[in-house]
Order: C-alpha cells, then sequence, then structure tokens
C-alpha cells in the first residue's frame, strides 16, 4: 500500500540526519495521501542507520489508527494528525529539534525577519505557541501540541508561513509534499542560526520593512511569483 509514498517519506527522514537536523532518533517526517486518507510517518525510536521503506506506518487520518506496519508510529503521530486534519492545503510534515531553531523554541521567542534569506520563504516572524498547560500535558499531550500549533495559526496562513515553534519544545515544519515539508526544515534551522548571531551583533537590530519583505515572499510565492522557471519548484536565490 502506499509504496512510492513509502519510499519518499523514508528518504525524507535520512535527509533530515544528512542535514544534520535530527540527532539519534529525535525528529520525523511524514507525508499524506488525502485520496487515501491515509499518511505514512517514521516508525518510533527505530535507528536512522536501520531504516527502510518497509520499516514506514500508514495512519489513518480519521481515526489515527494503524492501518498498515508492524511497528509502532513516531509518539509525534498525533502531533502530525492534528495538522494534516486543520491544515488541508499540506502534504508533508517535518519535526526536528535542531540546535538553532530550538534554542528559539526554548526561549519561546519568535524568530523576526532580520532579513530578505528570511523572507524568501517565510512571511513574517515565525511563531511560537504558547507553553502547554499542565494538563495539557498530562492528558492527550501529542496531540494538544498539534492543537496548540493550530491555535497560534488562527490568523495565520500555513501556505504562506511553513514553520512553527512549539515553546519549551521543538519545530515543526510543512509543505505542499514531504519534500518541501523538509525543505522548510532545513530553510528554518539557517534563518534561526542567522537571527541568533544578528542580534548578537547588533541586538538593536529590526524586522526587515514590510514591502521589503511582501516583494521577497510574493515573488516566489503565490499567482504573481516571477522568481525562476516555469514549472520549476526550486526556491533557492
Amino acid at each position: 500500500m502506499l509504496e512510492e509514498l513509502k519510499e519518499r517519506v523514508c528518504e525524507a527522514n535520512l535527509r533530515l540526519v544528512r542535514e544534520g537536523l535530527v540527532l539519534l532518533t529525535w525528529g520525523n517526517a511524514s507525508g499524506i495521501s488525502r485520496r487515501d486518507g491515509v499518511f505514512v510517518i517514521k516508525p518510533s525510536g527505530v535507528p536512522y542507520d536501520q531504516m527502510k521503506p518497509e520499516h514506514m506506518v500508514v495512519v489513518s487520518l480519521e481515526t489515527g489508527e494503524v492501518v498498515e506496519g508492524a511497528l509502532r508510529p513516531s509518539s509525534d503521530t498525533p502531533t502530525h494528525r492534528e495538522l494534516y486534519r486543520a491544515f488541508p492545503t499540506i502534504g508533508g510534515i517535518a519535526h526536528t529539534h535542531s540546535l538553532y531553531a530550538t534554542i528559539w523554541a526554548q526561549a519561546q521567542r519568535e524568530i523576526p525577519p532580520l532579513g530578505t534569506t528570511h523572507a524568501d520563504y517565510f512571511y513574517g516572524a515565525i511563531p511560537c505557541t504558547r507553553p502547554l498547560t499542565p494538563e495539557e500535558i498530562l492528558s492527550d499531550y501529542e496531540a494538544n501540541t498539534g492543537r496548540v500549533i493550530v491555535e497560534r495559526f488562527a490568523t495565520l496562513n500555513p501556505q504562506h508561513m511553513p514553520a512553527v515553534l512549539v515553546a519549551g519544545h521543538a519545530p515543526f515544519t510543512w509543505g505542499a509534499t514531504v519534500e518541501a515539508a523538509v525543505e522548510a526544515a532545513i530553510v528554518l534551522e539557517y534563518v534561526a542560526r542567522m537571527a541568533l548571531e544578528t542580534l548578537s551583533l547588533n541586538p538593536a537590530c529590526r524586522a526587515i520593512p514590510a514591502t521589503l519583505l511582501e516583494k521577497h515572499f510574493f515573488r516566489k510565492h503565490g499567482p504573481g511569483a516571477y522568481y525562476g522557471q516555469p514549472g520549476s519548484s526550486s526556491s533557492a536565490s
């Protein structure tokens, strides 16, 4: 079932490791087949150097139950499910504990758009959720993690902001495909580091003007985009 998607999700998880965004087994990526009403996610706690497409787990979007797979799915599966249900335009999700993005999450600080590199991918400050309450932590923790993300996006467009920092925890990213979700995770880590080092050099630095932010974001995204070649999905400068 969904053999191609399993291969893509497995490769996406392995790329997180190659890009230095995941240590040990701290992270996961998933991809969804909305036509089939299921998503594919990595198994829980399996070392990446042993991971193969046949280890991927298929989960029902409606019920959260395992549809196919001999292994237990990632412990973050309920979070992924909440995001897929709330954001119908996304096709893939990545979760890491990458160093710099996680530093911002632990500090419970959004990442301001200090330059055009940030603006090429993220339309505004990368948001941070509120902390979970004790009740939310002790009851349905992983699903509640997804719910606080959805709550934070009440006035945000997930297509314009494909990333979030969960307070005290770590980042989640997403995109139209699982490959796009991983790309967003790579860029998030880069801009998180740049922002931290920029503010270390100049603590008084402020966000770029809205006009410059909009110019850089919308020249690559949306119906008026003109960057790159027709039919190209590349977002590089």
